[in-house]
């Protein structure tokens, strides 16, 4: 059935009939359960987009609501189809009956319908519906999950994985020499982790090299794989595989939910230890059960297993493996793969950290001091320090009544936060609520470094959720208009990465942002921020609140104004603003046409970037196109 053809009701219906699929038993009932889940997150927005009526495009004024939406819209029904068929037949899997190949198979289609399904959402065109920010949350909330899943099963990057989607789910092969392939497929250890009971001899193998067998049995499913081709992919997998050790990992080592080796092991009520990552996500997601023993949770406190986590370390250490978190016996791995030694300074960070919970202010005061000095200088000292365990210290200091305390320790956090690794270990640590009261009620400098760090976490897309949601978006605003001229690019800064995530852009409005942005094109002083302003309100002005919000605020003079006389930059930026302010509002564009635009814009649409160009052309055309309609009246 073509995506165009099924109406929202329709979608709907299918929604709800994947949610009554038992999926609480089998072998794949953690995957079914969480496809069941994330799908069932979809129901608001599709019902938000069944109540939505925006404008037909121009160029075909009787087109349904969805029909010109055909891509994004065809992906989610064909998401959604193949999802309710894997569904029947993954829960109707019998381990005991069925080949190993078959389990395969179903695994593959997890991983399709996944891709499918965050190819979609991602697609979602928000600014032609109108749809609330918490289904939009909702809906962030859903990508989010399905993009982590994405890369627990692995990577689609070819288009002809489509084809898997609308495959019978137990097709079997019909040549020669697709059986012997799947005979060495499933020789190949499984990458993707599931519910599948292995051997006892094969149960806790170390993970072979990241070559995933899934890369061979895509190329299988699709239609036009030649065989020839195919057998030598397959080949060549199944004998880098027999390569690998065969070092057996302690069962105690290995998470419960993702089997793979812990690198911050925790402890739940229950008495049991997942990594930590992982279970706070279980948690986040609504579960309240210990997913191991089934039992309710008392509370959700998380418990660090520092014992468990030295007997890893030891293990890794006495094993030559290469630790969590790239740290392997007192060395770290460099981009080409060699080690380079870093032993000699962890036992000075080691003492630092312990004086972190010192009784005594000064020696607190002093070893943060002198940490802060060391997270400022190089990535090897970050490491360590992280290592070291400063991290969960460093997130109780920021609380300290000593603002010297708190300024060092936020400015620590800022410093560790610039390694990749450390951006994942602050935001476990629970930071975010301690650097946003930092950014409310610290010092100037410690505010200034407060909205830094935010800048800094929110690089990680699934960040920009969970920041925009603590409440620091209104700090953010308040140290754009109040702060200090480095407090206010700090803020600016910050807060345009987060309004990149479409959720946070009703927040950002409904915190004022619109009014001192507005107010900063207009300033004449050295200290001017209007570039950042500018940008800013490029990326609010694509949603209808924020349009509204500007349009309140009397922004189109100004933006005007810097279309004629400014640097490049921003008169490309001040286009695009008044382009989405302005393409769908004659009133709007007769304005801007008496207030001087054309010249401006001609001499952008000639000179400009490439996306310069682009904005200014589109917008003189829908200059002439308001002229004529005005000549005919």
């Amino acid at each position: 059935m073509a995506g165009g053809a099924i109406t929202p009701a329709s979608l709907i219906g299918l929604i709800s009939e994947i949610n009554e699929v038992p999926v609480n038993f089998g072998v794949f009932k953690k995957d079914c359960a969480d496809l069941a889940r994330r799908v069932g997150l979809l129901t608001h927005l599709i019902e938000e987009i069944r109540d939505s009526s925006p404008p037909p495009p121009e160029s075909d004024a009787s087109s349904s609501l969805i029909s010109y939406e055909c891509d994004w819209w065809s992906d989610l029904v064909v998401g959604l189809q193949a999802a309710k068929r894997l569904l029947s037949s993954a829960t109707s899997f019998q381990a005991r009956e069925s080949s190993d190949g078959a389990a395969k198979r179903i695994l593959f289609q997890f991983q399709c319908v996944t891709w499918k399904l965050e190819k979609a959402l991602g697609d979602l065109p928000y600014d032609r519906y109108d749809i609330s920010d918490e289904v939009r949350d909702q809906v962030e909330l859903a990508r989010l999950q399905l993009r982590r899943a994405m890369q627990r099963y692995g990577s689609l990057n070819s288009k002809k994985f489509s084809s898997a989607l609308s495959e019978p789910m137990e097709k079997d092969a019909s040549s020669n020499t697709k059986s012997k392939v799947i005979e060495k497929l499933e020789s190949i250890p499984e990458t993707v982790h599931s519910n599948i009971p292995l051997s006892d001899e094969k149960k806790f193998e170390s993970p072979p090299p990241r070559k995933s067998s899934s890369v061979s049995l895509a190329f299988f499913l699709s239609k036009d794989a030649d065989d020839e081709r195919l057998e030598k992919v397959v080949t060549k997998n199944s004998d880098d595989s027999q390569k690998s050790d065969k070092l057996t990992i302690p069962e105690d080592f290995l998470c419960p939910i993702s089997l793979e080796l812990m690198k911050d092991p925790a402890i739940v009520s229950t008495g049991q230890t997942y990594e930590r990552s992982y279970i706070q996500r279980w948690i986040d997601c609504g579960n309240l059960r210990c997913p191991k023993t089934q039992q309710k949770l008392k509370n959700f406190t998380l418990t660090p297993n520092y014992v468990l986590r030295s007997l890893i370390s030891q293990w890794c250490t006495k094993h030559n493996i290469e630790q969590p978190g790239g740290y392997m016996n007192g060395r770290t791995q460099n981009p080409d793969g060699s080690f380079r030694d870093l032993s000699g300074g962890m036992s000075a960070i080691r003492a630092l950290v312990r004086k972190l919970s010192s009784r005594s202010i000064e020696e607190r005061r002093t070893a943060v001091s002198e940490i802060r000095s060391l997270s400022k200088t190089s990535t090897d000292n970050r490491i360590l320090i992280a290592e070291a365990g400063a991290i969960p210290v460093l997130v109780k200091l920021l609380i300290s009544e000593d603002t010297k305390t708190q300024e060092n320790a936020v400015t620590c956090i800022l410093n560790l936060s610039i390694y990749e690794h450390n951006k994942e270990l602050i935001m476990l640590a629970g930071a975010v609520t301690s650097i946003v009261l930092v950014l409310r009620a610290g010092t100037m400098e410690a505010r200034e470094n407060a909205a830094a760090t935010l800048f800094s976490l929110s690089l990680a897309d699934e960040n920009k959720i969970i920041i925009g949601a603590s409440g620091a978006i209104l700090a953010l605003v308040d140290l754009l208009q109040y702060g200090s001229v480095r407090g206010k690019k700090d803020a600016a800064t910050a807060l345009f990465n987060l309004c990149i995530y479409q959720g946070n852009k009703g927040r950002a409005v409904r915190a004022g942002i619109v009014h001192p942005l507005v107010k900063m094109l207009t300033d004449s002083s050295s200290d001017r921020m209007a570039d950042e302003a500018l940008t800013i309100l490029s990326v609010l002005a694509s949603n209808q609140v924020a349009k509204t919000a500007i349009l309140r605020a009397k922004a189109i003079p100004p933006l005007i104004d810097c279309l004629q006389k400014d640097q490049p930059r921003n008169r490309e930026n001040a286009a695009a603003i008044l382009l989405s302010l302005c393409k769908r509002d004659t009133e709007k564009l007769i304005s801007i046409g008496r207030l001087g635009a054309v010249v401006p814009l001609m001499e952008l649409s000639r000179d400009g970037t490439e996306r310069a160009k682009r904005k200014a052309n589109s917008l003189l055309e829908l200059l002439r196109k308001s002229s004529r309609k005005l000549g005919s009246l």
